[in-house]
């Protein structure tokens, strides 16, 4: 190469040019007081990803966010600051205060109202903040009733989904009767009312609570789509597929119902539909929780997307962090396990307040590759909630030391040979063997005929699914009598009632 071409390739020499979060922060100012609030979300939103520890950028994507109606996307940022960013930064609670009194959690804006005066009595929005406590406190006079008793039924029925989700099933039960007893119109608990009974196996009960809601609130997107998913886990093929056909033309206008639209997609298998409606929130920026970004990774994995997939699940472990090991591409060793996810983790299932969701933990310890961790953990024997049956069940799973419970091991064992993985579905199973057996032990009855009352359980789990399963194909697979079967399933209905 001469001497002139390499001076002139020195001369043509680019410098790259790599914005910093600063650039954005300022692009995105600029955007902000020309009240372009999506470009300065756009702008703050990269700022952001390039310095996600600074809390001036978040506080400001956090007003833009306010300007944008996305209150709750602005709680988080403001919430993330105030925990672990910058606690000195106060005036994320007179912020707070606004977007909870925007929302109608009027104590939640209450009381970051008065913690914001309280911090910073003097600040810039000191007086903003007295006049806002005025309004608060005299709305609180006006409707009481009202304003409080939403923020209750707010908060009710996220402890519900949490208990829900958490496989906490009696539980959510309880809580949710609460509700529908005090807001009868209230439609989403009666859904996850079904949702609750459906997972115990009580399919009949589930499935006459969203005919009701039906009947009283026509075209429920919700309603629909849990019949649908109801019928998907029954096998009853022909009705899915009517309630595919109809469910695909539907074009919800809310976020909600296309969310909701998504995820049933999802959950009957149907990955290319539920891809493209939560790719589609997704891209809206849509303010997701834990289930919707699970369920956009799994439909994402299932489409050939893998890559989304594993950024996406990322999301989910920051907001679910005991998911992890539950990854779509992990699905398979997971059953091959014997236990899916099956929405809680074993020691939450050990804590639980119901005797036979702590039997059933017991069980899957038995079975699960983590057994040895499990049972030697100090967290364990820190439990206070277990009763005897319990401690007696610890003791056969550490040291083989017989006890009535080995018969129940025993007949959990006989359904764990032809129900495994363990799903949601199939947990309803074994929670109802366990509550059955916490009776008969009540009672003294022994387990002596093993395969007997095995195939009364499952035989009357299905009938509880309006499951068609006749005695005889039942008492086949646990090789008994149908006269054997038939004695049992009278035994399982006196001791359940």
């Amino acid at each position: 190469m001469s001497k002139d071409a390499k001076a002139r390739k020195q001369k043509g020499k680019i410098v790259s040019f790599v914005p910093t979060g600063e650039y954005y922060f300022k692009k995105g100012i600029k955007a902000y007081h020309r009240r372009d609030f999506q470009k300065a979300k756009r702008y703050l939103g990269r700022a952001l990803q390039l310095e996600p520890g600074e809390p001036m950028i978040a506080c400001q994507l956090a007003i833009v966010s306010t300007e944008l109606g996305e209150f709750d996307h602005s709680n988080q940022l403001l919430h993330l600051i105030l925990e672990d960013l910058d606690h000195e930064m106060v005036e994320c609670h007179y912020f707070l205060a606004n977007n909870y009194a925007h929302l109608g959690f009027f104590k939640d804006a209450y009381h970051h109202t008065l913690a914001y005066l309280q911090l910073d009595p003097d600040g810039d929005f000191s007086e903003d903040a007295e006049e806002l406590l005025e309004l608060l406190a005299f709305e609180a006079d006006e409707h009481e009733d009202e304003f409080y008793g939403q923020d209750d039924l707010i908060v009710k029925q996220e402890q519900a989904r949490d208990l829900l989700e958490s496989g906490y099933l009696p539980k959510a039960i309880e809580l949710l009767k609460e509700v529908v007893e005090e807001y009868p119109e209230y439609w989403s608990a009666y859904n996850n009312l079904a949702l609750a009974y459906f997972y115990l196996g009580k399919g009949e009960k589930a499935e006459a609570i969203l005919n009701d809601v039906l009947e009283r609130n026509p075209g429920n997107l919700q309603a629909i789509c849990n019949k649908m998913v109801f019928a998907h886990y029954q096998g009853r093929i022909r009705y899915v597929n009517q309630m595919l056909d109809s469910l695909k033309k539907v074009q919800p206008l809310l976020s909600e119902h296309q969310f909701r639209l998504g995820t049933s997609f999802a959950l009957v298998g149907e990955y290319e539909h539920a891809y493209g409606w939560l790719k589609k929130l997704y891209k809206m920026g849509f303010d997701g929780d834990g289930p919707f970004f699970y369920w956009l990774s799994y439909s994402a994995y299932h489409t050939g997307r893998e890559q989304f997939a594993k950024t996406i699940w990322k999301k989910v472990l920051e907001l679910n962090p005991e998911k992890e090991g539950c990854e779509p591409w992990t699905a398979e060793q997971e059953q091959a396990n014997g236990i899916e996810d099956i929405s809680g983790s074993i020691f939450q299932k050990l804590e639980s307040d119901y005797v036979e969701e702590r039997l059933f933990a017991l069980f899957l310890t038995s079975v699960s590759s983590k057994k040895e961790e499990i049972i030697t953990s100090k967290r364990l024997f820190q439990n206070r909630k277990f009763t005897t049956l319990e401690k007696e069940y610890l003791s056969l799973l550490r040291s083989g030391k017989p006890s009535m419970t080995a018969d129940a091991q025993e007949i959990a064992e006989l359904f764990y040979e032809n129900y495994q993985p363990i799903g949601t579905m199939e947990a309803g199973l074994y929670l109802m063997w366990f509550s059955l057996f916490v009776e008969v032990s009540k009672a003294g009855v022994r387990l002596k005929n093993k395969r007997g009352w095995a195939g009364a359980v499952e035989y009357v789990w299905h009938k509880l699914r309006s499951e068609k399963v006749s005695q005889q194909e039942v008492a086949k697979r646990y090789d008994i009598s149908t006269a054997t079967i038939g004695k049992y399933v009278k035994l399982v209905h006196e001791f359940l009632n």
